[in-house]
């Protein structure tokens, strides 16, 4: 082995031609580019009929794989985008769902309250959420969980969210938590993608395809309001919701994050959200909180009310209250 020292000092075998070439910092930069162009030229090569297969899936996932971050889009593009989704549904799952766009409702921005005194922990909320919002079944994921509190006791930190026996019991009282949409939410901060965002009318969105699913965003959150897909979700097709939102209620895939949205596809439309609508005590109060004629302005001006740790600034539009 013919061995010399090179330019830095270093022991060198001229006969290696790995070795035997000297790279600058310029040529390291040049072969970095070089291969970062082959290997996105290898990426488009293999959506095409690779990695994508052929036929007119394919052609819709090669662009669903190529389409913007949601806020980015144009309302034609949003629409197109709606409809590839729908087509891609029929094709996998033989399932007629019909994808909205709807933008925020002018002049409105949600809140949310919450009757500690009437909530019996029957969980009728949760079911309904579950089925509302096409939650995977075999996991059993769930955007709402209700706590079972001893008296004095003031966070879900010290409550039992996984009580199995008859309710209500007696002397304990019973607290919901979900995403609170909080106006300076952290999981909005610790997102590097930019995949969630806060809309005008204050609900809190993930755009689901643009999530890596890092969960930054789970250690963010401070109320226990995000959930992350470890498996593919499964619906049954005779218990999926059809009528979604390209925000909300879509099916989402492994690996992505997913939260309460308000039921943004409900809410947009002027409707209440799956969880307030099936409460049979009436302890889940939802509103426009720019309108001062609305139940929840009542709520707040009327009623003892807090949120759940002020300190941290988090600003929740998710109120506690009692009667």
């Amino acid at each position: 082995m013919d061995v010399r020292k090179n330019n830095d000092g270093q022991k060198q075998n001229i006969n290696d031609p790995l070795q035997s070439k000297t790279y600058g910092r310029r040529e390291f930069l040049k072969g970095a580019v070089k291969a970062a162009a082959l290997g996105s030229a290898a990426m488009v090569s293999g959506c095409g009929t690779g990695l994508l297969g052929s036929g007119e899936e394919a052609a819709l996932r090669r662009q669903e794989f190529f389409k913007k971050n949601y806020r980015l889009m144009t309302q034609q593009e949003k629409d197109e985008t709606v409809r590839r989704l729908e087509r891609l549904a029929k094709i996998r799952r033989g399932a007629d769902v019909h994808i909205s766009s709807q933008e925020p409702i002018a002049g409105a921005l949600f809140g949310y309250a919450f009757n500690v005194t009437r909530c019996e922990g029957f969980m009728e909320c949760v079911a309904a959420c579950v089925k509302e919002n096409n939650l995977d079944r075999k996991s059993r994921t769930q955007y709402i969980r209700i706590f079972e509190m001893e008296p004095g006791e003031m966070t879900p930190d010290s409550g039992d969210g996984k009580y199995y026996h008859e309710v209500p019991v007696e002397d304990h009282f019973y607290m919901g938590v979900q995403c609170f949409h909080c106006e300076s939410a952290p999981c909005i901060k610790a997102c590097p993608t930019t995949a969630t965002w806060q809309e005008p009318d204050g609900i809190v969105v993930v755009d689901y395809d643009w999530c890596i699913g890092c969960r930054y965003c789970i250690a963010a959150c401070p109320y226990y309001g995000r959930r992350f897909n470890w498996n593919e979700p499964h619906v049954p097709l005779q218990e999926m919701t059809k009528k979604q939102h390209y925000l909300g209620n879509r099916m989402r895939k492994r690996g992505q994050m997913e939260k309460c949205t308000f039921c943004v596809q409900r809410s947009r439309e002027g409707r209440l959200p799956a969880c307030v609508e099936a409460c049979p005590t009436g302890a889940r109060v939802f509103g426009n909180l720019l309108d001062p004629k609305s139940e929840i302005r009542f709520v707040l001006k009327h009623k003892k009310v807090f949120r759940l740790k002020e300190d941290l600034s988090t600003d929740p539009k998710y109120w506690y209250f009692i009667d």
